[in-house]
């Protein structure tokens, strides 16, 4: 397993519809960007979006976007909207917006499009269903085929795949180690079969799904990641730094 150690590792916090309120959630932003200050990894904040002016001092994310620059598509958020709030990353086709939003691979592909339009990072999340465990190379495939339809080799190097078995999530059965990393080497094999010159083994793979702090440096050290997409213990702070630095 070829590792890309010329970059840092990306240790992402989907904060999902929490907390409910600014002060709760400037008062978890304050503490995790103390206590990660001297973290080698490039800690990415992915909060609401209500949330995105008030912060600085780590990179931000969004948890969405839409695929239009402007108009009227009521309840939206574009991607020049975000580029001003100086957020960097997107995540986008998250197991969640396929099941409650009806996204589609289509779709997906357009906002990743829309996305490096404009200079921002897109993270792609796949991830196979239970049901789907035992086909889990051909439902990859098929959403990363479908999320990069038309996207070019220069473009291809500035997107972050993010794998979270759908069964993971929210949970408390994280994948194992092995499991991780056969599932690492499948999103490889078809980042090869799409695009040649060497851009499976460029291209950051982090792994999400049930990630806790007892379990998280055995994914960075282990199973061939690049990172971790966290989720619910993103929103404890001390849980979460422990997560940064198991990283490093």
């Amino acid at each position: 397993m070829i590792k890309l150690s010329n970059m840092k590792n990306l240790i992402v916090a989907n904060w999902k519809m929490n907390p409910s309120t600014e002060k709760e959630a400037m008062k978890l932003f304050d503490s995790v960007k103390k206590g990660v200050r001297r973290s080698s990894a490039e800690v990415i904040i992915c909060p609401p979006f209500v949330y995105l002016p008030l912060f600085k001092g780590l990179t931000l994310g969004a948890q969405n976007v839409f695929y239009k620059e402007k108009g009227a598509f009521t309840g939206e958020v574009s991607s020049l909207m975000l580029k001003d709030l100086k957020v960097k990353y997107v995540i986008i086709g998250h197991s969640e917006a396929r099941k409650y939003l009806g996204e589609t691979d289509e779709v997906i592909n357009k906002k990743i499009k829309e996305v490096l339009s404009v200079k921002l990072k897109p993270i792609l999340c796949v991830g196979e269903t239970i049901e789907q465990k035992e086909n889990k190379l051909e439902i990859l495939e098929k959403q990363i085929k479908g999320a990069l339809k038309e996207i070019s080799f220069k473009e291809a190097k500035n997107i972050v795949i993010a794998y979270e078995p759908v069964w993971a999530i929210g949970t408390g059965k994280n994948c194992s180690v092995d499991q991780t990393l056969s599932s690492v080497l499948l999103i490889k094999k078809i980042i090869s079969k799409l695009y040649k010159r060497g851009l499976a083994n460029n291209i950051r793979i982090l792994y999400g799904g049930s990630v806790k702090s007892n379990n998280s440096g055995l994914y960075i050290k282990g199973a061939g990641v690049n990172g971790l997409l966290v989720g619910g213990d993103s929103l404890n702070a001390e849980d979460f730094i422990k997560i940064v630095k198991s990283s490093i």
